[in-house]
């Protein structure tokens, strides 16, 4: 029997020279639309630093390659047309302002700040962030948006503002080296070029005239992403209507490759010449290689019999393990792997699972879904300041699977997802908002049959209980033993409304039919 992972845990980019290297492709201007565990664990060093700064489609005049990205206005500088060299997708910072003039603020009230209606380039997720991490927003953030080409505005939408429980862990690498920003939730608002935003602060307490009003934080900036263009998108057409990624090649023979739900077959091109991958896509393929072919979009899923062949089982162990589902890989869902940090971080195992509720809201399409990884990476990586995408997985209404943070699916990778619990565990995003809204069923199931799958591969039994060690939270002190379910929700270590409580309350068949699905 074949093992699952590969040997080096760490894969780097002289590793991927070994292949057809090139320098990224011109890339087209940015659209102006909308207990078998497994043999290779050990922790490897994160990261030593944030990666190259990388030129960005911005509003501000194109800046060369190893030019500091720094936050500009839209007005700052004059707007050109994109350099041919600058990564898919862009960003917008704009500082936000009081709303109030001194005069008709009311005594000893927090002026409320934000920016009224202006013109944007195009952009399809928006966000606030703000200079301290550690601070906290105290108040509410709305928006309302423009469609791209058009003179409807949307009403004004709530923005997520407690957000600070999903980062890095204090004292981490990730939270100490690099310059992480207090940031809200992301918000999909699709395809728009105008935008309206308004923060206020929380009213003082009507019963207590002396207590001094709690302040917005300094430095607050709205964000403005556009995801760029993804695999198969044509530059002129809206991100969100373009063809899914193609099913993964290299498939074993006699076994089609598997096309996650929603996604349509893209037909062989005759005479396709073999792609030239750059080595930052190299890398993040490889550590996934001994799963599919190099450079797949999809990595394909097996049957039970399958799964368990594939895996290098102790003499008499009994194989709890679920089938393994069809994943979308980062090259799939189209992330600029210039993006994140070079390196990739792991941890010692996987003991749990954390299931979140992206809070991005429930206006998407399954088409859009990779639209709208690209923008919550660029949000988490380029806006908040983390190593990388946030979580380990992602899942959309159609019940698709997508690899989230790079360094293996198989893998232990270290992720910035519950506050306090990110080491030893996953964390798995089902796209969408879910305090009072349902889950679709495929989005349940999809979560079943991945922490099937995942946790069965370190030993975990989804109906189970396991100790974690907390490294600070809210909720728990740094050192603090907490016994949990080995499917959590978010919520359970950290006092925050995450997943949702409509989503919380299906983790209870999810971790039902994910044991089931493992054969216990």
């Amino acid at each position: 029997m074949r093992a699952l992972l590969v040997t080096s845990v760490g894969v780097t980019c002289a590793a991927a020279l070994t292949l057809p290297l090139a320098t990224p492709a011109a890339s087209a201007p940015a659209p102006h639309s909308a207990s078998a565990l497994p043999p290779s664990t050990s922790p490897a060093s994160p990261g030593a630093g944030p990666p190259s700064a990388q030129a960005e489609a911005t509003t501000r005049e194109a800046l060369a390659p190893d030019t500091p990205d720094t936050p500009e206005t839209a007005e700052s500088k004059p707007h050109k047309a994109e350099s041919a060299a600058e990564p898919a997708g862009s960003t917008q910072s704009l500082p936000l302002a009081p709303l109030d003039a001194p005069s008709d603020r009311v005594a000893g009230a927090a002026a409320a700040q934000g920016l009224p209606q202006r013109d944007a380039r195009p952009f399809s997720l928006v966000g606030v962030v703000w200079d301290d991490a550690e601070a906290e927003l105290h108040g509410t953030v709305q928006v309302r948006t423009r469609a791209t080409g058009t003179t409807r505005w949307s009403d004004w939408q709530d923005v997520e503002t407690h957000n600070a429980e999903h980062a890095a862990d204090l004292g981490s690498a990730e939270r100490e080296g690099r310059t992480v920003r207090g940031a809200t939730a992301p918000l999909w608002v699709g395809d728009s070029d105008g935008v309206e935003v308004r923060v206020r602060p929380e009213a003082r307490d009507s019963q207590d005239r002396a207590a001094t009003p709690v302040p917005l934080p300094e430095g607050m900036r709205l964000e403005l992403v556009h995801p760029g263009e993804g695999p198969g998108e044509d530059p002129g057409e809206d991100p969100g209507e373009a063809s899914a990624p193609e099913p993964a090649r290299g498939a074993p023979a006699g076994r089609a490759a598997a096309v996650p739900a929603g996604f349509a077959d893209t037909p062989p091109t005759a005479a396709a010449l073999p792609e030239v991958l750059t080595a930052e896509i190299a890398a993040a393929s490889a550590v996934n290689a001994e799963l599919a072919e190099l450079g797949a979009t999809v990595i394909p899923a097996l049957t039970q019999a399958e799964t368990l062949e594939s895996v290098e089982l102790a003499p008499g162990a009994k194989p709890y393990i679920g089938p393994r589902p069809g994943i979308v890989t980062r090259k799939g869902w189209g992330a600029d792997e210039k993006l994140r940090e070079k390196n990739f971080a792991y941890t010692k195992t996987v003991k749990a699972a954390f299931v979140h509720h992206s809070a991005t809201g429930n206006n998407y399409t399954c088409k859009q879904a990779p639209s709208v990884l690209r923008s919550i990476y660029r949000y988490h990586v380029k806006s908040s300041g983390w190593r990388d995408f946030g979580y380990n997985f992602a899942v959309d209404k159609c019940g698709n699977i997508y690899e989230g943070r790079a360094g293996g699916v198989t893998k232990a990778v270290l992720g910035a997802h519950t506050l306090g619990f990110n080491t030893n565990t996953m964390g798995i995003a089902v796209l969408g908002s879910y305090a009072s809204t349902n889950p679709p069923a495929a989005a349940v199931t999809a979560v079943s049959k991945l922490t099937a799958w995942k946790l069965g591969l370190f030993g975990r039994n989804p109906k189970g209980k396991i100790t974690l060690v907390s490294g600070g939270s809210n909720k728990y002190k740094a050192g603090v033993k907490v016994k949990m379910n080995v499917i959590s929700g978010h919520r359970d270590g950290f006092a925050t409304e995450c997943p949702g409580a409509r989503l919380y309350k299906k983790l209870g068949k999810a971790r039902t039919s994910s044991a089931k699905l493992q054969g216990r």
